[in-house]
């Protein structure tokens, strides 16, 4: 596979831990079901692609990481999960964005921050989030999932040491007549 390397003329931040290919086996997902919850293990490769960066209103700078996420389960090898999106970095305000689609009716706009763990070497982690409603980061939806599988609130959480990335992932969902915290989580090996 021919990837991109980043410009090192562009400052990616905390996202020049992404840039990459990253796969692994252990992932668990659990989502709502009418009676219940679905415990889903599965397996899953995220690449991360420089595109580079983008200058908006002639006065901020972001760095942008291209991502696709295609998930499998364990029982069939069948995809139950594409996603496409972009990681952001703006670098004057320190913030790191998140925007991703679901091929579901789903858009998300998450926003947050980063640490760097210094008892962990070179560790990083990235938290972003958005709610139903926020003016900043927010999420929209089609009607048919607005009216039966309403998302109300989006979490993210990664955490890349060396050469593992760890992930825990929960939308809020409104769906059977409850709320439920559907969530996804995984550990990855860049390869």
């Amino acid at each position: 596979m021919n990837e991109h390397k980043p410009n090192p003329k562009i400052d990616y931040g905390p996202l020049a831990h992404l840039i990459g290919t990253w796969k692994g086996n252990t992932g668990l997902d659990v989502s709502p079901e009418p009676d219940g919850q679905e415990a889903s293990p599965y397996y899953e490769t995220l690449n991360y692609t420089a595109i580079g960066d983008v200058t908006n209103a002639e006065s901020q700078l972001l760095a942008v990481v291209r991502y696709q996420q295609i998930v499998r389960r364990k029982s069939n090898n069948e995809v139950f999960h594409d996603e496409t999106g972009y990681w952001m970095w703006d670098a004057a305000t320190t913030t790191v964005m998140h925007s991703l689609t679901i091929p579901r009716g789903v858009c998300v706009l998450a926003g947050g921050q980063w640490s760097a763990n210094e008892n962990q070497g070179n560790s990083i982690s990235l938290a972003v989030s958005a709610k139903l409603g926020d003016p900043d980061w927010g999420i929209i939806q089609s009607p048919f999932m607005r009216d039966h599988a309403k998302t109300v609130e989006f979490r993210h959480e990664i955490t890349v040491e060396k050469e593992k990335l760890t992930y825990f992932e929960t939308m809020v969902l409104e769906i059977y007549g409850k709320t439920f915290e559907h969530t996804d989580q995984n550990e990855l090996i860049r390869s």
